[in-house]
């Protein structure tokens, strides 16, 4: 596709870990990278000057979402996602397939599509690999998913190996039904924990030559070693070309486990979701603002860190404004988490470039104490 590709720069000498630049048609990326999700053409309570401040590239939209609200015909009047919601970086929206099997009830998948009721208000809708592609080149995103099943945890061998049969047939379909050129379709690695699935995914996905390749159903309810077996099992058998993307996974351990392992890109509404609870990701580990112990405490929320956040303001007033339900308070906590992350990403990639990832890996687990963290 046009102006989208990846330039691998360095691959650290102890692990599979890479560092490069991702170009794409609304400005180049460094990788490994974290991607703030903002699922209805918004990452709650942050504006897109707060995404630049954070140094945010990629940022996520979601196809379902906007599909049903406002609609990808009003997104595509208003010029596409990057006009509506104001953003001039790389956007990326996925195909609304884990939407759809995650939020959905009485699904009925064939192998035209999926019948399902809407989460809104009960209309009965249907997604195919046609239609998702429709939607996602309305609404103009540089980066777009697959239409593909995400099946549950645990799931026998039998109902994945039939899925992925499916989903490389839907894949297949999508990538006939893509027209624009301005837009890069990745394809979807399933399997489940069955690395021969994987494999068998993964190569077929190869021959088809999209221009990047995810990871799907992971951190779906499945155990730390499972996941991280679930990486493996896909990861060995992608292109070294082109980019990986670990879908849906936005802890710290998870995170440098995939960067080790030679995955590029990740996402999560874990950073968001948990800031609005008062729940805050630092590099002394988890801090949890509502605790009376920070009643009177005025020091910086992290010091190591460099945001908005924590250069202004104190735990004392941040409890404050989280007790009081102020919305300043979900901003503020939000950027906070959301810088955290991409700076994670920062440092693993100066550690890549100096062939020090898994001794950066290490130390930082261990500063970080997992076991209170993320």
């Amino acid at each position: 596709m046009k102006g989208f590709y990846l330039e691998i720069l360095h691959v650290d000498k102890n692990s599979n870990a890479r560092y490069g630049i991702l170009h794409t048609p609304h400005g180049d990326c460094e990788v490994p990278m974290f991607m703030p999700v903002g699922t209805l053409a918004t990452v709650k309570t942050l504006s897109p000057q707060d995404l630049k401040d954070v140094h945010a590239g990629v940022i996520l939209a979601n196809t379902y979402h906007l599909s049903l609200r406002p609609g990808e015909d009003i997104v595509k009047e208003a010029g596409g996602l990057h006009k509506f919601m104001n953003y001039d970086g790389p956007i990326l929206t996925d195909s609304g397939g884990f939407q759809v099997f995650s939020l959905a009830e009485k699904r009925k998948i064939t192998e035209e599509g999926v019948t399902f009721k809407s989460h809104l208000n009960g209309d009965r809708l249907f997604f195919s690999p046609e239609r998702a592609i429709e939607i996602e080149e309305a609404l103009g995103a540089d980066i777009i998913m697959s239409f593909d099943e995400c099946v549950h945890y645990p799931a026998t061998y039998e109902y994945m190996k039939n899925s992925v049969e499916r989903t490389l047939r839907w894949a297949k379909r999508g990538l006939d039904a893509h027209k624009r050129e301005d837009q890069a379709l990745f394809g979807i690695v399933q399997g489940g924990e069955f690395e021969d699935l994987r494999k068998f995914c993964a190569e077929e996905l190869v021959k088809m030559d999209f221009p990047g390749y995810s990871i799907g159903g992971t951190s779906i309810g499945e155990p730390k070693d499972v996941m991280f077996k679930m990486i493996d099992y896909s990861v060995k058998y992608l292109p070294f070309d082109k980019p990986r993307y670990l879908m849906g996974v936005g802890s710290v351990d998870a995170i440098l486990e995939g960067i080790s392992k030679g995955v590029d890109m990740f996402d999560c509404v874990l950073p968001t979701r948990i800031a609005r609870h008062g729940a805050l990701m630092t590099s002394q580990g988890r801090v949890n603002i509502r605790d009376k112990k920070y009643e009177r405490d005025f020091t910086p929320l992290d010091p190591e860190c460099d945001c908005y956040c924590c250069k202004n303001f104190t735990k004392a007033y941040l409890r404050h404004l989280y007790k009081c339900d102020e919305a300043l308070g979900k901003r503020l906590l939000s950027i906070h988490n959301v810088r955290f992350l991409i700076h994670l990403a920062e440092m693993a990639r100066e550690a890549i470039k100096e062939d020090r990832f898994l001794e950066f890996k290490e130390e930082y687990l261990k500063k970080f104490n997992s076991e209170k963290g993320f």
